[in-house]
């Protein structure tokens, strides 16, 4: 591979002139403290650190900082930190998707403001992994990927408990009146024992899996977790070679194409992961020019069935994940799904990064001739149309109780959470465990920022009656680490338009899973006297960054990026005057 020259590196645009600019560059360098020879003549390396107080799964990242830089340093390289926005998904309001695409665009224009030849972009929880890359393969500068990795292990009473999953679980039991309010408390510090993102494998897993089996980590990375003493080496080895890919010039653009969105639709399907990421993905896959719809997702989950055994979809946690061998082990028993001549960051093939991978649990990674779930039973990814969803909608059946996969019910249609809420435990709601309840409003624009509202409450006299799923459809998302027969990302949303927005309760519901069908049992002159009484309702929001958001956020099936930063195109370098 052709290596480049230091005057060919973007960097020294500020440090190399001999006017006043560059001699203000150099001078405020060494105002830190800095003496020349250790920051002239050298690769200048970004560190986007997503730390923050406020962000549990990213606590450990100002050390991993430290870790990455003395790679740089070791490689001869000159490290800067970037503090960016940390979107944390527990702590952050009314949900962290609504400041995704803001991440993305403080990621492009961090990189392009600054005098930096290459990234290392440290993230992990939900929407950072998505929101670094798309604004890194805009930009598009080497990059590698650093993921936060999960946290140990959680048990409580002698039973494996994972955070999100259990959460849900036993927050039903405690609805139910099989738990005490003592028993909820002690079960709070029992699944989040350590630093890092959730245990199981949900969104955050699901997307540092995925960009791994992409290439845009170092090979397995994604699995290692976040107290492992493996860790900080691995963020020491992503400073050490992204110096490499900035001579080599090995940027987002000469990695990904369509062969690497399709070794990551493989490593999703397979891990059971997270509804979420099919928004994601279609996201990153615009920003790099790359087709990809919720078809082809459709497509690959009817090819590669739940191999991961992990919950919400299987019975283990991240922790064993990696003990059994992590990414590369799975993907080794997929190889014959993948496209191995993919390029990664590492400067080697797919193929090569899992030639020699072991397997060291084959309960934990299964292969696809013994599922975890088999195809006929369920899908990490089911995508659903009709005349309620006519852009799609996804569910992951996987994770639901086959009974409701083929089912038809009244609709119990909520406008908004605290309706909704009011509601669901009034012992005279009129419901059964075969109604469909309906929250919508939850979408890009109408909530905005699609939250996780869309695994609705089961009312507490079914939960009593020991009922533990039913179908509930929203226009918004799931946590990945959630589960039930959950119709997700209805699409057009009811605030745009959607016919979601035109459903009234006692309408029948008709879910087909297998057909790939969601439909409303309502005449068709019905719907059309109603699409004229329809009226928008008002904004949220009348200014600031989200009011931005509602106004140029597509819709869930476009991947809810904004108009104007979706496609791909030469990013203009900024003018030194």
């Amino acid at each position: 591979m052709t290596r480049r020259s230091l005057a060919e590196l973007r960097s020294q645009r500020w440090f190399a002139s001999d006017d006043m600019r560059g001699f203000a560059h150099r001078q405020r360098t060494q105002q830190m403290g800095m003496r020349r020879e250790e920051f002239l003549g050298k690769p200048v390396v970004a560190i986007l650190n997503t730390w923050s107080d406020m962000s549990p799964c990213h606590s450990h990242l100002r050390d991993r900082a430290e870790a990455v830089k003395r790679g740089v340093w070791q490689a001869g390289g000159y490290p800067v930190e970037l503090p960016a926005l940390s979107v944390g998904e527990v702590m952050v309001k009314p949900t962290t998707m609504l400041y995704r695409n803001f991440l993305a665009m403080e990621t492009e224009e961090l990189l392009r403001s600054h005098p930096v030849d290459g990234a290392v972009l440290l993230g992990g929880c939900d929407k950072s992994t998505p929101g670094l890359l798309m604004g890194a393969i805009s930009m598009d500068i080497p990059v590698i990927f650093c993921p936060a990795g999960p946290m140990s292990n959680g048990q409580w009473r002698g039973v494996k408990t994972g955070a999100g999953t259990h959460t849900k679980k036993y927050w039903d039991e405690l609805r139910a009146g099989n738990i005490t309010q003592g028993d909820w408390v002690d079960l709070e510090s029992r699944m989040t024992r350590s630093i890092g993102t959730c245990n199981t494998m949900g969104t955050a897993s699901t997307m540092t899996s995925i960009v791994d089996a992409m290439g845009l980590t170092l090979p397995g990375a994604s699995s290692i977790p976040a107290a492992d003493s493996g860790h900080p080496r691995m963020a020491s080895a992503c400073g050490e070679r992204i110096m490499e890919m900035i001579w080599e010039d090995l940027k987002p653009s000469r990695i990904l194409d369509a062969r690497s969105f399709r070794n990551g639709l493989v490593a999703y399907m397979a891990l059971g992961g997270s509804t979420n990421a099919a928004v994601h993905l279609i996201a990153m896959a615009r920003r790099a020019g790359v087709d990809l719809t919720l078809d082809d997702m459709s497509e690959m989950a009817g090819k590669v069935p739940v191999c991961a055994n992990l919950f919400p979809s299987g019975e283990y946690l991240m922790e064993d994940f990696y003990f059994a061998g992590g990414l590369l082990a799975m993907l080794r028993k997929l190889e014959a799904h993948l496209d191995p001549d993919a390029r990664t960051v590492n400067g080697r093939t797919l193929g090569e990064n899992i030639a020699e991978a072991d397997c060291w649990n084959d309960d934990v990674i299964r292969g696809p001739d013994n599922p975890v779930v088999p195809l006929s039973k369920g899908k990490t990814l089911a995508v659903l149309r009709g005349n309620l969803a006519p852009n799609g909608a996804v569910m992951k059946s996987s994770a639901a109780n086959p009974r409701f996969l083929k089912h038809v019910g009244p609709a119990i249609v909520f406008d908004s959470p605290a309706e909704m809420n009011k509601a669901i435990d009034d012992p005279d709601l009129d419901v059964t465990e075969d109604s469909v309840i309906v929250l919508r409003n939850a979408g890009p624009v109408g909530a905005p920022g699609m939250p996780e509202w869309g695994n609705l409450p089961i009312p507490k006299k079914l939960l009593k009656q020991g009922v533990r799923d039913m179908v509930r459809i929203c226009d918004g998302r799931m946590s990945g680490t959630h589960y039930g027969t959950c119709i997700l990302h209805v699409a057009p949303e009811a605030a745009v338009g959607g016919p979601l927005g035109l459903l009234k309760t006692g309408d029948l519901i008709e879910l087909d899973v297998e057909a790939g069908r969601i439909d409303m049992r309502v005449d068709p002159a019905e719907l059309e006297r109603r699409r004229a009484e329809w009226r928008p309702t008002a904004p949220v929001y009348g200014r600031s960054f989200a009011a931005l958001y509602q106004r140029h956020v597509s819709q869930a099936d476009e991947g809810c990026d904004f108009d104007f930063l979706s496609a791909p195109g030469p990013v203009a370098e900024p003018v030194i005057f």
